[in-house]
């Protein structure tokens, strides 16, 4: 699940699936937006998948081989409407989508409502009737493709943002199965959720899991208070009672029949192993060299790796880094950021403003600041296969991670995961879930562009003594915090709620703790997600 995802060269593509899986059932379903391959057509028309990048996959991957799973999801393209198939033994069953459905569902409904709203409203949301009811109407296609493959007492797995009605969707199409839902971005305070026109239909929506996940402890609260405010049911501690007409139900302490939903905090992590493995390759490492060289050697190379979003904070560690080398704190020769800003929801105005901004600033940085010999930013707008990103955290010595809201922020992660050389320094957002784990960091608010330009002086000038004991910590909670363990710990919340048994967690094996103990830390003040 990084930030900024790999580029697949069209040599990757696996052979055209075998269609033969149309009418089978699954114990365990996975929903969410995109599946987890992409279609690639050839010159020749020839039709072929690769897998896509991402920790969510690799979590999943071998659960559903385990539990012989499918996964249901958009195939990435507008109207391309395909069969279930199977591809290295995951069962896919695709969902189609038109190209005025993306516009209206997922470009306007999901990411100019949902996502600036769920990111306390940095930048306003846009609230139009017609997208919420192409919402309405993609999601409950999600919901009757899960409930046509979901075997009886199944569990089924839904994703993320685009799908909050589909857990009560399934419900009403299939109340023997056992349905989870994680939130991978923040869920806002009520005072900010209430402004959503549609806000009870949302949490209706969710509230049609047994289990309902978020990434840090203060989403989860926040989505409790929502749930008395709006909707007038008791909680108790992270359970929901939610009012059912089912005389065989439990009854609550006011003497209606209920159903116990449980809204808790899962921290998603990444594949620490397989980061370390990429960079103790010496190719991998020869590039890292590479890449200080190509840069010219300064003496300090900061990075930063984002998708170019408003949530990002990018605009601030830029303006930081220049009023830096403007009052002379770090001579232009010494230093060089390295700006990673993958594209992002180009169609969406909010986007291509804040790209136009984004690259203005560094041409003014570099225009004013640089020497013929020296750029002071280097700013790339594309994304990375994984072994060019590895390098690159291997090549700085400073990662800056300053969003301003963030549900989790996995490149942090994935910085500390490739450091095995105990080198290297995190400057970590407190508004990224990541700052609730990775305590070592250097923790900052970048609203406050004096502290930052603090923290990455403090950063450039640490004892080399200090920067090894901060990344030992680090690296140790995240290898102890892996996602194998976050998957392993929501399957298990799952299975508590099945009447059949649920399914068999134990591919993953992250270990008896539970991820959700184990994280928790003192949230906070401030808010992210």
């Amino acid at each position: 699940m990084s930030a900024v995802p790999p580029e697949a060269e069209p040599t990757d593509t696996t052979p055209t699936p075998d269609r033969t899986a149309s009418t089978d059932r699954f114990g365990f379903v996975v929903v969410s937006n995109r599946l987890p391959v992409d279609r690639v057509v050839d010159e020749d028309g020839t039709e072929g998948w690769r897998h896509s990048p991402g920790g969510l996959v690799t979590a999943l991957e071998p659960v559903m081989r385990a539990n012989d799973g499918a996964w249901v999801g958009w195939a990435g393209q507008p109207d391309v409407d395909l069969d279930p198939f199977e591809n290295d033994g995951i069962h896919i069953v695709p969902v189609p989508l038109s190209d005025a459905e993306i516009e209206e569902y997922y470009e306007g409904f999901s990411n100019d409502t949902l996502w600036p709203l769920y990111h306390d409203v940095i930048e306003q949301p846009t609230y139009h009737r017609d997208w919420w009811n192409a919402y309405r109407r993609v999601n409950q296609r999600f919901a009757e493709a899960a409930a046509a493959v979901a075997d009886q007492d199944a569990v089924v797995w839904v994703q993320d943002y685009q799908l909050q009605l589909v857990p009560q969707l399934i419900r009403e199409l299939r109340p023997d199965v056992t349905i989870g839902f994680f939130n991978h971005i923040p869920f806002p305070p009520v005072g900010i959720y209430a402004q959503l026109p549609w806000r009870s239909q949302i949490i209706d929506g969710l509230l049609g899991a047994d289990v309902i996940g978020f990434q840090r402890y203060d989403d989860a609260s926040n989505f409790l208070r929502a749930v008395r405010h709006i909707k007038g049911h008791t909680t108790k501690g992270a359970i929901v009672d939610v009012p059912v007409d089912d005389p065989d139900a439990p009854r609550s302490r006011r003497g209606i029949t209920v159903r116990h939903v449980e809204a808790r905090h899962f921290p998603i992590s990444i594949d620490a192993e397989s980061y370390e493995d990429i960079a103790r390759r010496p190719e991998v490492q020869a590039r890292a060299r590479e890449i200080r060289e190509g840069l010219g050697n300064p003496k300090t190379v900061l990075l930063g790796v984002d998708r170019l979003d408003y949530t990002k904070g990018i605009g601030h560690r830029i303006k930081a880094f220049g009023e830096l080398l403007e009052d002379g704190r770090i001579d232009v020769e010494d230093a060089t950021l390295v700006q990673v800003a993958s594209p992002s929801r180009e169609r969406v105005d909010t986007y291509k403003a804040l790209r136009d901004e984004i690259e203005l600033t560094v041409g003014r940085i570099n225009g004013d600041l640089g020497t013929i010999s020296h750029q002071p930013i280097s700013y790339l707008h594309h994304g990375y296969p994984r072994e060019e990103m590895v390098a690159l955290y291997l090549a700085a010595d400073v990662m800056l991670v300053t969003a301003l809201r963030d549900g989790m922020n996995l490149v942090a992660k994935e910085y500390v995961a490739s450091r095995f050389d105990n080198q290297g320094v995190l400057i970590l957002s407190e508004f990224a879930g990541a700052a609730d784990e990775l305590r070592q960091a250097l923790l900052v608010n970048p609203h406050d562009i004096g502290a930052l330009k603090d923290a990455i002086v403090r950063a450039m000038q640490m004892p080399q003594r200090e920067r090894a004991t901060r990344m030992r910590a680090l690296r140790k909670r995240v290898r102890d915090n892996d996602v194998a363990r976050w998957s392993r710990s929501f399957i298990e919340a799952l299975d508590r709620h099945a009447p059949g048994g649920g399914i068999d967690p134990e591919a993953t094996d992250p270990g008896d703790e539970h991820v959700d103990e184990l994280a928790q830390t003192t949230p906070v003040d401030a808010r992210d997600a």
